[in-house]
């Protein structure tokens, strides 16, 4: 029997307090990169996984912690969730070195992981009436903490140091975690299944990208011909594998299925790698180029994400009006014309410019995040919607990860106008493909029939 929620909002509210750490701590670290390339004396090749790891371990973590959700519960998951990333969180501002450093930011991935699929659960178990409204709560704790991370990051570099974004966790984990022992109902637990984890599939993946990392990040020195062998032999083993597996890691059976589905990834995939390339890229970028402080740097990125989240409710309503294809089409030709744009800024432009560009590329981000959603519910069926949307983050994170190869390879011996108009350059050319998937996207353009 369904355990019944006396306070929605509170219940809301504790998931919610829990589920905006992963998109925080992936985005504060953009305004912090710079100073930690300084405390550890890196390149910025080396300062880029920190970005990669976060997303690697979340990638590969996400799934496994669904599966341990429905095993031991979600209220024990959550909970332990919450401790992963306070011990990361409290561990990282002592790492007496970058190893360590990366040992704490992959930690707090897999706890903050933890902490979406077990809430979605309790979400889906125990709102039945207004679960819509539910879940669009969560996804503004999520996309508004994602959005403001940078500025926040600002904020507290500037007062504190790096290391202050780690400790601005505890807030909201110690407000959660409290009110998770009170308020999140004690779900029953299922069968301990350990079968059900690939860990096989996971090792693989996880071998597979590395592998990528390692090669791209080459490309500007002594090319690093294993690290491609490494990605194609284990990428070819892992596909054969997961073709075979009941419960695969990656349903790889499903995208070669659904063609279509499949087009929707890559696309999702090629935005993220576009917008976290200038989201992760312009706060270095303002700091080493154009010396602006890093509460400085925080105040111009609202102009990136803040236009996301305004113009995120007129998408909804387009999509309501005339589906999901013509708010794609828009977000696509958004990012086309905002990255066409940024090569026409030089040295002597005026920040009102940077501010115009950013301001264009963050409303495609708005149009792009919602409309891809809506398009890839409207081509999957009811019971794949779960596979579906765990596939769906892992093209995000895939996307996030080779954004922060590519600018480590661009901005690693020099930053300048010119390799961030390299930057550009390169996705332009995603963006004319990101533009030709939205078109070829199957539905018409036309007003809903009521």
């Amino acid at each position: 029997m369904t355990e019944k929620i006396q306070k929605p909002w509170l219940f809301i509210l504790t998931i919610g307090l829990g589920t905006l750490l992963n998109p925080l701590n992936s985005s504060m670290i953009s305004v912090a990169l710079t100073r930690m390339q300084h405390e550890f004396t890196l390149t910025f090749a080396d300062a880029s996984w920190l970005i990669s790891i976060f997303y690697l371990a979340s990638a590969a973590g996400q799934p496994v912690m669904g599966k341990l959700s429905d095993m031991f519960g979600p209220k024990k998951l959550f909970i332990a969730g919450l401790i992963l990333v306070a011990a990361a969180s409290v561990l990282a501002p002592f790492s007496p070195n970058f190893l360590s450093l990366l040992a704490c930011r992959a930690l707090q991935a897999i706890g903050s992981s933890t902490l979406f699929p077990s809430g979605m659960s309790m979400v889906r178990t125990h709102i039945t009436k207004g679960q819509g409204k539910a879940l669009a709560v969560l996804s503004v704790f999520a996309s508004t903490s994602a959005a403001f991370g940078p500025s926040i990051g600002g904020f507290l570099i500037a007062s504190w140091d790096w290391h202050s974004i780690f400790l601005i966790n505890f807030p909201f984990i110690i407000l959660s975690f409290v009110l998770a022992l009170f308020v999140l109902p004690n779900t029953g637990q299922g069968k301990f299944e350990i079968k059900r984890i690939d860990f096989i599939g996971i090792g693989l993946f996880i071998t597979a990208i590395v592998g990528i990392i390692l090669f791209l990040l080459s490309l500007d020195q002594n090319i690093r011909w294993w690290a491609l062998f490494m990605f194609i032999a284990a990428g070819t083993i892992f596909y054969l594998y997961e073709i075979k597996q009941a419960e695969p890691f990656i349903d790889m059976k499903g995208l070669t299925k659904n063609h279509t589905v499949s087009l929707i990834y890559v696309q999702f995939m090629s935005i993220n790698l576009i917008y976290y390339c200038y989201f992760f890229g312009f706060p270095t970028f303002l700091q080493q180029v154009r010396n602006y402080s890093e509460q400085h740097t925080g105040l111009i990125m609202l102009a990136l994400a803040g236009f996301g989240v305004i113009v995120s409710p007129l998408a909804g309503r387009i999509i309501d009006k005339y589906g999901s294809k013509l708010p794609m089409v828009i977000g696509a030709a958004l990012l086309l014309v905002g990255t066409g744009l940024l090569l026409t800024y030089h040295e002597t432009s005026p920040l009102l410019w940077l501010l115009i560009i950013m301001a264009v590329l963050g409303m495609s981000n708005g149009f792009n995040n919602i409309s891809m959603q809506t398009a890839l519910y409207e081509h999957v069926k009811p019971e794949e919607t779960g596979s579906a949307s765990g596939l769906f983050q892992t093209s995000r994170y895939l996307g996030s990860i080779l954004s922060s190869s590519l600018l480590g390879l661009t901005f690693n011996r020099h930053l300048d106008d010119q390799h961030l108009h390299l930057v550009a350059i390169i996705c332009f050319v995603f963006c004319v493909i990101v533009l030709a998937l939205a078109l070829k996207l199957p539905g018409k353009m036309k007003v809903r029939s009521n």
